[in-house]
Order: structure tokens, then sequence, then C-alpha cells
């Protein structure tokens, strides 16, 4: 039995301000102290990061070659002798060039079928859960039951969310190599296969792989004349280049894409994450320019936050919420209620007060705001 903290019992002194606050052991700065920054305060976000990362063994920052050797996401890792990548799938030994756990035709992953309607964050607004885009994306005109989704859970991240709720994946030797041909292959064998989701960890390290897989299938599916839905739920930090083609992928299958944006404040982001923020927002400003309007009736694109008691308010939210308004104020946007997982562990659940503060503030800017997670919430 895992415990969690009460709110009282997760009050702890800020570092900087010595004021009792909900702060997380492992950052002992509160999202006020975050907000001014300092450099006591970077300080403190390198060693909560540092140590975080020293259990997997990974780098607490992106190696900087001055030859560039991987470019599928923004930290762009450059490999020296000796180094692995930011997110572990890429290492460099003694007088041998880059190698990688993961091609375009391998891919290091978990699989399984997931039954539909899942617990997806699009779920309350997708074909699987509701049947919109009946008959062309939906195999019903109310939830796919019976239907199943291809879960395909990657290992490596880019980001260092010191609340990941999929922690497992930086265990980058406990993935299982999987060929594309073998994702394919199940496809054909299960007709009741209506969709695919790419998550982790997040896809964007195994951008080729899942291109592939998704080209394959989709080929597959025409040929059957069947629905495969192609999904991606991801931190926003891949390359543009990769980012597009995902997306006209999901666009032409009737699938989606969700960004988790994580924060607003580009200090509390990478207190968080380990990562600033301004890559993720520039693509989520790209996917909705580009490609929300060419399918407004099935969402292309959605947001999601996790409420993360102590660091994210709502002024967090209220700030996410006017960005995304700004490219479409269509674009459904779910808040998540938070569960104590990994370094975050000494914090306690999302109460229903923050999570009906901040989707009375997101409603303000949206049209269509969702409150996920509910059983979670205290």
């Amino acid at each position: 039995m895992i415990f969690i903290p009460s709110q009282e019992k997760s009050l702890k002194k800020c570092f900087i301000c010595s004021e009792e606050k909900l702060v997380a052991r492992i950052l002992s700065v509160c999202k006020d102290c975050l907000r001014k920054g300092s450099t006591k305060v970077t300080e403190l976000i390198i060693c909560a990061h540092k140590k975080a990362r020293s259990h997997y063994d990974l780098p607490l920052t992106a190696p900087d070659n001055d030859r560039i050797s991987c470019s599928l996401c923004h930290h762009n890792c450059g490999l020296e002798e000796n180094e692995s990548s930011y997110c572990g799938l890429r290492f460099r030994k003694k007088d041998v060039k880059i190698s990688t756990y993961s091609t375009k035709e391998m891919g290091l992953l978990h699989n399984y079928f997931d039954p539909l309607p899942c617990n997806c964050c699009a779920s309350w607004f997708c074909p699987a859960g509701t049947g919109a885009g009946y008959p062309e994306y939906a195999s019903s005109q109310d939830k796919e039951l019976g239907f199943y989704n291809l879960s395909v859970f990657f290992y490596g991240c880019s980001f260092d969310c010191l609340f990941c709720q999929n922690h497992n994946h930086k265990k980058i030797n406990d993935g299982a190599k999987v060929s594309a041909s073998h994702l394919v292959q199940k496809f054909h064998n299960n007709p009741r296969i209506n969709c695919i989701c790419f998550f982790g960890g997040s896809p964007e390290p195994q951008f080729p792989f899942a291109i592939n897989v998704s080209e394959q299938i989709l080929e597959v599916a025409k040929t059957e004349n069947r629905i495969a839905r192609i999904c991606w739920e991801w931190n926003g930090f891949g390359n543009k280049q990769y980012v597009k083609k995902a997306a006209i992928l999901s666009l032409k299958s009737g699938g989606n894409i969700k960004f988790d944006l994580k924060a607003w404040d580009s200090n509390i982001h990478q207190a968080l994450t380990g990562v600033k923020n301004e890559v993720v927002l520039e693509n989520f400003r790209f996917v909705g320019r580009e490609f929300f309007d060419l399918r407004p009736d099935l969402p292309i694109l959605n947001a999601t936050t996790l409420l993360v008691p102590g660091y994210i308010d709502e002024v967090e939210v209220e700030n996410i919420a006017s960005f995304i308004s700004s490219i479409n104020e269509n674009i459904p946007y779910s808040l998540l209620g938070f569960y104590p997982q990994f370094e975050f562990s000494d914090l306690p659940l999302t109460t229903l007060d923050l999570a009906e503060k901040c989707y009375k503030v997101a409603s303000k800017y949206l049209k269509n705001v969702n409150i996920g997670n509910r059983h979670l919430l205290s």
C-alpha cells in the first residue's frame, strides 16, 4: 500500500523564503520563489534533477559535442566517446560511431491491447469514447465497445519529470526490442483494433520507428477497409519536421495529438521537467495553426495539464488556457488530478477545490474544458 500524504503533512519550509508551503522535498523551493528566479533557485533545480537522473545513469544535461549527431528532439545531442544521449536511447563507445536502441525498423517498447474506450485523456471527445466522426473514423455512433487500442509504450524520454507517472521508461535495459513488422502484423491479425496510441516516456526519441509503423498500418487499413486512428501523447519537444509528419498521419486517420503542457512559467517548467518550455509552446502553436482548422469537427489537437499540488495553480492554468485560446478557443483542454509518484511522492493528491478553480479560470478562455482523473481528487 502506498502512503498518500495529507495537505497538512506535505507543508515544508521553502529553502528560499522560509515560509511553510506545499514544497516537494527534492526541490525544496516553492512555486513563488521559482517564478521570481535567482542563481540559488537555478542551483536547487539542477541539484534535484542531478539526483533524480543519477539513479538511471542518465546525463544531467544533453551532451553538446561540436558535431550534432541526433536531431529527433531539440536537445540535439552530440556524443563523444562513452557518452549517452539525454533520453538514454543513443550512446557512443570508444572508437565506435553512434549506436541506438531504436531504429526505423526496431523500437524499444512495451505493447498491449487496451479495451475501448480506454483511460485516455482524449476519450471525452474522441471517436473511441463518443462515436465522433462516424462512420469515417468510428465504428459506432456511441462508445466503441468491443474494440481495442494498440497501446505502444516507448522507453526513453526527452524530459526528466520529477512527478513522472511512468518513470519505468527510464530503465532502458528493461525495454523489449520489437520490430515494426510485428506491430503491423498485430494490427492485421486483429480486426477489432481501431486506434494506435504512441506514448511513454515520449514518442519523440523514437520518431522514425513510430512514423514507419504508422505508415505501414495505414496501408493495411486502406487495403482492408478498416479504421486505424493514429494518436500521440507527447511532451512536445520533438523536431518540427517529425512533428509535422506525425500530425499529417493523425489528420488523415482520425487520430489526435495530446500535448502535455506541464507549466506556463519557464522556471516552474524547468523545475518540474528539467527543460524549458519555449519549444513545446512553439510546436503546439504550429500544430494548432497548421492543422486544427482542417478537421474542426473532430479535434486533431488537445492539451492536458497535471495539477501538481504546490506548483500548478490557477495562475499557471489561466496563462496556458489564454495561450491555447490565442490559437483556437475550441481546442480541448483537460485538467488532470495528481497522484504522488517518483520524486514527488511526498506531495498530496490534487484537491477538488483546486481542480474546480482551475476549471473555472480555463473556461473563461476555452469552450471545451474537462476535469480528468476525478477519482484522484481529494
